[in-house]
């Protein structure tokens, strides 16, 4: 079982719920060690008290705020418990929002679930997930964690409660300086870009199947485990063309789409693979100068791309 990293109680208006927060995610990340590479010795960090050189252990260093370069404000954990901050202990909800009116890249600040504490919890831990099951609304909340207080959304997960991390406004950067330069993309291939994404469209991200295997771990633990058995790795089961530059791009997305429906008929996977729209016959009727003159304005309209 995950270990409890924070104790305290959701606070929805005066209902009170106990709860423990655990991390909601586990890393399975391939770690390495620093080596020396003369000798193959281990590569190993002390801490060190700067005035006489002791190596010290966990329990015998604390924190402190450097308020200048020769001034140091010891700060212990009975001084933060005892800050005046009505989220210290608690994960107060403070409005409930739509859950698509959250811009996606506010995540990413951490993922927790909330396990009710004691009996006690059972009854309202159920009453606020059951509410919020009933609406496609998340419940915007603020808690103290690990040395700051956060933001983030509360949902319900299963039986269970999840909060999500999000990122304070003033930590995410604008997209505006990323933008490039104004440029022209014509309707012909803005419908050739759609019906490669329908074309490549699943229902759920578990339809997916063998896509969702992280293959770099296991071609580096190929990798480990060869050398550990003196042997060759396996061989890789086929390389990936170099990627060139797009020369051609309503050709590229011509093969991209029977590239990927291709893969679907192979794959059987799910979803329906539509036929790439054909463009329109040409046609012999006589027109104006002028119609064709505005009509050729009407299609070469450059279009903006929307910054984020």
């Amino acid at each position: 079982m995950p270990r409890p990293m924070w104790n305290g109680a959701i606070s929805f208006g005066l209902v009170t719920v106990p709860i423990t927060l655990e991390n909601a995610v586990e890393s399975h990340d391939v770690h390495f060690r620093q080596v020396h590479l003369e000798d193959g010795g281990r590569v190993r960090y002390q801490k060190r008290c700067e005035i006489d050189g002791e190596v010290l252990t966990e329990d015998e260093i604390g924190r402190a705020y450097e308020v200048s370069k020769d001034q140091l404000v010891p700060v212990s954990d009975e001084d933060l418990a005892r800050m005046p901050l009505p989220t210290a202990r608690a994960v107060e909800v403070v409005a409930f929002i739509d859950a698509d009116s959250v811009d996606p890249v506010s995540y990413g600040a951490g993922d927790y679930y909330a396990r009710p504490k004691g009996d006690v919890a059972a009854k309202p831990y159920t009453l606020l997930r059951q509410a919020l099951s009933r609406t496609s609304k998340v419940a915007v909340v603020k808690y103290a964690l690990r040395g700051r207080e956060r933001l983030g959304l509360l949902r319900p997960v299963g039986d269970a409660l999840s909060i999500q991390g999000l990122h304070w406004g003033d930590e995410i950067r604008s997209p505006a300086e990323l933008a490039p330069p104004e440029t022209e993309v014509s309707d012909k291939e803005i419908k050739r870009a759609l019906a490669l994404m329908d074309t490549m469209t699943v229902e759920r991200l578990a339809d997916l199947g063998e896509m969702l295997t992280d293959h770099y771990t296991e071609a580096l633990i190929e990798v480990i485990d060869a050398k550990a058995e003196h042997r060759a790795p396996a061989p890789v089961a086929g390389e990936e063309a170099p990627a060139a530059p797009v020369v051609d791009l309503m050709a590229a997305l011509e093969a991209s789409v029977a590239k990927a429906r291709e893969t679907r008929r192979e794959s059987g996977g799910p979803g329906t693979v539509h036929e790439m729209p054909k463009p329109a016959k040409k046609t012999a009727a006589k027109t104006t100068p002028a119609k064709k003159t505005s009509a050729k304005k009407t299609a070469s309209t450059p279009r903006r791309r929307k910054s984020a």
